[in-house]
C-alpha cells in the first residue's frame, strides 16, 4: 500500500512539475491574473475580490512548493547516484568521495579546503576573467 502510494505521488509530482514549468502554465497564470484584474470593477474592488486572489495564489504556491521539492529531491538523488557510479568506475578516483553529500558540514569543509588547494586564490580571479571573456563572445 505504501509503495503504491509513493509511486502514485512520484508520478503525479513529476508530471505536475513538468507542467508547472511549461509555457502553457505561464500563459494560464497570466490569464487568471488578467481575468481577476479585469473583474475588479465588477466587484467594486472589494475585499472579497482581493481575498480571492490572495488565498488562491497562497494555496497554489504552498502545494507547488511541496511537489517541486519532491521532484528536486529525486533529481538530486539520481545525480548523486550517477556521480557515485562514475567515481566508483574510475580507477584514479577516490572512492571516499562516494556519498559525500551525507557528510556533516565539518567533514565537507575538510574536502573543500583540499580542493581549494588545487586552485590557489590568485588563480581563481584569472580563471573567472577568462570564463567571462569567453561567454561574452
Amino acid at each position: 500500500m505504501n509503495r503504491a502510494m509513493n509511486n502514485m505521488f512520484r508520478k503525479f509530482a513529476h508530471r505536475t512539475s513538468r507542467l508547472a514549468g511549461s509555457p502553457w502554465m505561464f500563459v494560464g497564470a497570466c490569464t487568471v491574473i488578467f481575468t481577476w484584474a479585469v473583474s475588479g470593477p465588477l466587484f467594486g474592488f472589494s475585499t472579497t475580490w482581493q481575498l480571492l486572489v490572495n488565498t488562491g495564489t497562497t494555496i497554489f504556491t504552498f502545494l507547488m512548493v511541496i511537489l517541486i521539492q519532491n521532484t528536486q529531491n529525486r533529481d538530486a538523488q539520481a545525480i548523486h547516484l550517477k556521480l557515485d557510479e562514475v567515481i566508483r568506475s574510475i580507477d584514479q578516483a577516490r572512492n571516499d568521495l562516494i556519498d559525500i553529500e551525507d557528510l556533516n558540514d565539518e567533514a565537507l569543509a575538510v574536502f573543500q579546503k583540499e580542493f581549494d588547494a588545487y586552485h590557489p586564490e590568485e588563480v581563481k580571479p584569472q580563471k573567472m576573467k577568462r570564463v567571462t571573456e569567453q561567454t561574452a563572445q
